[in-house]
Order: C-alpha cells, then structure tokens, then sequence
C-alpha cells in the first residue's frame, strides 16, 4: 500500500488520533532517550514520532525520519520545520544512508509489515545501531484487526481484500526469532489493545474504516458495495452495536 495523495492523509490523521498519540507514549516510554542522542524512525510518515523524538533528544541530538513517500517526508518537513535537529532521509529499510554504528535507537511503527524481506532490514537495523543499542518496533496482528456490525457477508468481502494489503499479516508472532537469530537480547513484547465503539474525529475507527474503503475500491470492489458497507457501520453505531478492535504489539529488544 502507497502511504500518499489521500491515503496519506488518513494516514495523518489516524497518527494525530488518540491511538496514534498513546502508541508514541509507549514508544518514549521504551527508549527512555537521552539529551544528545541519536535516532533513527524507519517508516516515519507525516512525522508525528519524530517531533516528539526531537523534544526528547533536545538541540544537541539528532533524529532521523526515513520513508519511501515523498508526499509523507514533505508533511513531516513541515510538521518539525521549528526543530533544527530532525533529518529526514528517502530511501528504503534495507539500504539507509547513516553510517554504521551512528544511532543510540532506532524505532519503527507499522512499517516491517509492509517490508516483503524483513531479514534484510533488521540487518540494516543492525548496521546503523551501535553496541547495546534498542530497537523498538510496532506491527499489527491483523487477524484482530475487525469491524464489527455490518452484515458479515459484506464485513468478509472488504477485511478480506484488505488482507491482502501487506506482506507478513501477523509479523509479531514471528520477531522473536528473527531478533534472535541476528544477536538481539533482552526481547520483550507488550500487546496495546484497542477497543472502540464510536468513530468520531479522534477515533482511529473513523480513519481505519476510511483506509480500508479506499484500498477495497482500489482492488476492485465496487463502490457501492464499500458505500453499504460504510452505511451499515454508521447505523451499528447509532444503535450500540459497532465496534472496531485492533491489536498492535510493541516488540524491543538490545543489539550486543
């Protein structure tokens, strides 16, 4: 899935949710960074992420924001123009233009999904890293990935195409191993769960429903089919009976 044009913008808006914002707290919380330091976020998008890692490394560090979209690495300019520390850099996962050992941390959120090698970029991870060094990533367990309230037959048909959207669908369950097999230690795993029932302007339901209409009518479901099913979810809404459940797994662990 391209993150730009209106895609894009979902995709800013879901990062400015409440969602978005207690995913970047956990994040914080985890690499426990330090004035001076160094950081790498790999799929950084609008920039959200890195605008707090600007604050927490101050003047005299550095943060680095690599994505493959233009159209994302321009907000982000824009999002963190009043912080002279942050540096964004276009390229892909498994080939960044840092040099080896140069980050105290490197974080990535929802982006190793998307990655159909992921061996390669946790080497490239590796590279950047340097000695004791964490690396803090979040990826989605995409079977709980659900709405619900919408007749199930029509509810199937648009989770089902939307499946089909990134690589590695339940990534979490395999990081373990991979960390391990490339010198990670100290692995740890919290689950940050997500149980919604309404879909206002800060519900990440509203800008999750909205990404999945998009991506069902790309892949060629038919935009009346994706407009029912929309139509459906509001009406569970007004009677009690929607939801939306979505569980992110924040995995870290510590380079020797």
């Amino acid at each position: 899935m391209e993150f730009q044009n209106e895609i894009g913008l979902i995709q800013r808006k879901m990062a400015a949710s409440i969602a978005g914002t207690s995913r970047r707290l956990e994040i914080l919380n985890s690499l426990d960074l330090q004035s001076g330091q160094q950081v790498l976020d790999i799929g950084c998008g609008g920039g959200h992420l890195l605008e707090e890692l600007a604050k927490a490394v101050g003047p005299n560090g550095k943060v680095y924001g690599l994505d493959t979209s233009e159209d994302q690495l321009k907000q982000a300019k824009e999002r963190c123009n009043s912080h002279d520390n942050v540096f964004t850099l276009h390229g892909l996962a498994n080939s960044i233009n840092l040099n080896d050992d140069s980050c105290d941390a490197v974080v990535s959120v929802q982006t190793f999904e998307y990655i159909k090698n992921v061996d390669e970029s946790i080497e490239e991870v590796i590279r950047v890293l340097k000695p004791e060094s964490i690396f803090v990533n979040i990826s989605i367990l995409w079977d709980y990935y659900k709405f619900y309230g919408a007749d199930e037959n029509l509810n199937n048909i648009i989770q089902d195409t939307f499946k089909k959207h990134c690589f590695h669908q339940m990534l979490p369950m395999d990081l373990t191993g991979k960390l391990k097999k490339f010198g990670f230690k100290h692995i740890k795993h919290k689950p940050l769960p997500l149980f919604i029932t309404n879909r206002d302007n800060n519900s990440p339901a509203r800008y999750a429903a909205d990404v999945m209409a998009q991506f069902a009518i790309q892949q060629g479901v038919s935009s009346d089919k994706v407009d029912e099913w929309q139509c459906q979810l509001s009406m569970a809404e007004e009677e009690g009976r929607f939801a939306y459940t979505n569980l992110p797994i924040l995995t870290y662990g510590y380079i020797n």
